[in-house]
């Protein structure tokens, strides 16, 4: 495909972000190149550009930098880091090489702020929460436009008016697995990459409270000892939207891969929000509970309630979160970044 290359940029936190760009990506072979930390082992019709890391290290990172004076429009700016200083002249290079039309950011201010600077327009890609502080907002103004990959209904209802008119919204965007027999005793419980507060005492007490159903855990988990005969913990899986389509009920947190997967196999979804910065997952673990698309608990439910809570999740009309998920969503979206790489 022809026309000026994009770039991609997507935040190490999590898997959701790469899964985005690669599925975006791979609508236009040949336009994109997939920016980030750990990005060189991607396989796609896509070029990739590694960046070193710009974290202090690479386990227990919050995100912040200790700094004791930062420029408001910044949440990350270390000094004297050479991962940041070697991150930014790789952008700065690739940029001034290559003159890209655009670069979609998913996510970071500082990346947003280093495009502009570099005069390159951006797609800013918005998660959920209240991401009303200063730095946000200056990235959402400095975009060329905004991106929110889930439905609208989904929205903070805190989120200023004028970021709702700059905001396009597709859902979708984390695919549906092929059709797949459903099997009705099944509980998936589904982590993804930026962790998870449930332990697995947590998980042998939940399957021990319900045992005529079998539980399987897919994501990063470790078998509990000892284990309940119905408790499979499978890990990583290479396909985690079949095992969630597959499901009787879903479990897990509202993170935009499961909570997508969910909604694409129209699934009966127990929803426990995991802590993430801005309140992202308890944003939108609220507006699935208004829509009565999910079972919500705050935490993870004590072992006597579980029998409860998974019967409600089947009484459930799956219709609700089906509506969140547009099939044409990843196309919609791709043609949407094509067409403002050419604004």
């Amino acid at each position: 495909m022809s026309g000026a290359p994009i770039g991609y940029y997507v935040h190490h936190q999590g898997e959701g972000h790469r899964r985005r760009a690669a599925a975006v990506a791979a609508l236009a072979p040949g336009r994109f190149t997939i920016i980030g930390t750990g990005v060189a082992g991607m396989r796609g019709p896509f070029n990739t550009l590694d960046i070193p890391d710009d974290r202090p290290q690479a386990d227990g990172f919050d995100g912040r930098d200790t700094a004791a004076e930062r420029p408001e429009a910044l949440h990350y700016a270390p000094y004297n880091h050479d991962g940041v200083r070697a991150r930014a002249l790789a952008i700065a290079g690739w940029i001034a090489d290559r003159r890209p039309a655009l670069i979609v950011i998913d996510v970071s201010v500082e990346v947003a702020m280093l495009a502009r600077l570099c005069a390159t327009p951006t797609v800013y890609v918005r998660l959920a929460g209240d991401r009303s502080d200063p730095a946000h907002l200056d990235a959402f103004r400095g975009a060329q436009a905004l991106l929110a990959p889930f439905d609208e209904r989904l929205e903070d209802p805190r989120t200023p008016d004028w970021v709702r008119a700059k905001t396009h919204y597709f859902s979708g965007l984390a695919g549906a697995a092929a059709p797949v027999e459903t099997e009705d005793n099944v509980v998936t419980v589904a982590f993804g990459r930026g962790g998870s507060r449930v332990t697995s005492a947590d998980l042998a007490a939940a399957a021990g409270a319900t045992p005529s159903r079998e539980w399987r855990v897919i994501g990063p988990s470790e078998p509990p000892t000892p284990c309940p005969d119905n408790l499979n913990v499978l890990g990583w899986t290479d396909e985690p939207e079949r095992a969630i389509a597959a499901a009787g009920v879903v479990v897990g947190g509202a993170g935009d891969g499961v909570l997508g997967a969910v909604a694409a196999a129209a699934r009966p979804f127990v929803c426990v929000p995991e802590e993430r910065a801005y309140g992202e997952q308890a944003a939108k673990a609220a507006a699935l509970e208004a829509l009565g698309a999910a079972v919500v608990r705050p935490r993870w439910p004590n072992a006597e309630d579980w029998p409860a809570t998974l019967d409600e999740a089947r009484r459930l009309d799956t219709r609700r979160i089906a509506g969140l998920h547009d099939p044409a969503g990843l196309a919609k979206a791709a043609a949407f970044i094509l067409d403002q790489a050419t604004s």
